[in-house]
């Protein structure tokens, strides 16, 4: 297995003509607070340019052959590695897509990823460049794609002259493995509960991950949920309902938000409502697979009530529990 370099605490590596030199610090955007920005991992399956944001990314490998198959596994799963004594299951990111996969594997690229609480690596061909995008930059692709269902990109960027397909990587791990995203069935441990209908707001833009979150929350008897696909729709929804008058928790009790998000991200609608003085009260819990170290530093820093990593649906119910029961 060659390394590339990891990205944990070093830099970002170009592959175009060979591994050339580091562009960019993973940290530089990490320590920032509501910038509204995110650093984009530009890689290509054959001629289409996908992106995946560098909070994601754990390390950059060169592709091996030193691949464990797995009996019985799913069909997109290439196998397992274990490059530095964890245990890493490999997706080949073509074959899920339904592009075509590399005549020259050797010269491919693993990009392993941390997230959910899980090491995946993704199977791409190369890895091109990283970019410094406004999530106001990024259209969340029109429901008409996807037929009105769940799908495989959360964003399009545009990027000179092409454009950067950013992709639901939890949709794609949840369709490999299911056990990984929120499980509903979590909510029934928590025992019987009483009928809450105070209003709580809902900031998410995968389909498939607000679906299991509104789910959840309406199987834990709160029946009041505000669903936006945003920080922006979920902003403009805000001021909306102050402008209505009287106590704002009487129109929303509580915000509950993604981080990555097109138009207006987790973190920086976390920061429009501290400084809004009518808003600033109201409990903001960031429920988000990119919980780690640094982005919970972020959202300290900004004011998150709470700050809960994806899936851990039952931990999030009882957190609203404290501030809504």
């Amino acid at each position: 297995m060659d390394i590339l370099k990891p990205l944990t605490c070093v830099h970002v590596i170009l592959a175009e003509e060979g591994i050339v030199e580091a562009v960019k610090k993973k940290e530089e955007i990490l320590l920032e607070s509501g910038t509204n920005e995110l650093e984009l991992i530009e890689f290509s399956i054959g001629s289409r340019s996908f992106g995946i944001n560098v909070s994601k990314v754990e390390e950059i490998l060169r592709f091996s052959n030193d691949i464990t198959p797995m009996p019985h596994s799913n069909e997109f799963v290439e196998g397992v590695f274990k490059p530095r004594g964890t245990i890493i299951t490999i997706i080949n990111l073509a074959r899920y897509l339904g592009l075509q996969e590399s005549d020259n594997p050797e010269n491919d690229i693993l990009i392993v990823t941390g997230f959910n609480k899980l090491n995946t690596a993704f199977h791409v061909h190369k890895v091109k460049d990283i970019h410094r995008i406004s999530w106001r930059e990024i259209e969340k692709p029109d429901i008409t794609i996807y037929g009105g269902q769940s799908g495989v990109a959360t964003g399009i960027a545009r990027y000179d002259d092409r454009l950067i397909t950013i992709l639901d990587f939890e949709k794609i791990l949840a369709d490999i493995s299911p056990q990984s995203t929120i499980k509903t069935e979590e909510i029934d441990m928590l025992g019987e509960r009483p009928v809450s209908h105070k209003p709580i707001l809902i900031a998410e833009d995968s389909s498939l991950l607000e679906e299991l979150i509104c789910k959840s929350l309406e199987k834990a008897r709160y029946t009041n949920i505000i669903r936006t696909a945003n920080g922006e729709e979920a902003w403009e929804k805000l001021n909306e309902l102050k402008s209505r008058g009287g106590p704002i928790k009487d129109s929303v009790s509580m915000v509950i938000t993604d981080i990555e998000m097109p138009k207006m991200d987790g973190h920086h609608l976390l920061k429009r409502i501290r400084e809004d003085k009518d808003l600033s009260i109201l409990p903001v819990i960031v429920f988000s697979s990119l919980i780690n170290k640094q982005m919970r530093q972020k959202g300290e820093q900004l004011g998150a009530t709470a700050q809960i990593a994806k899936p851990e649906i039952g931990k999030l119910v009882s957190i609203i529990d404290q501030y809504i029961l």
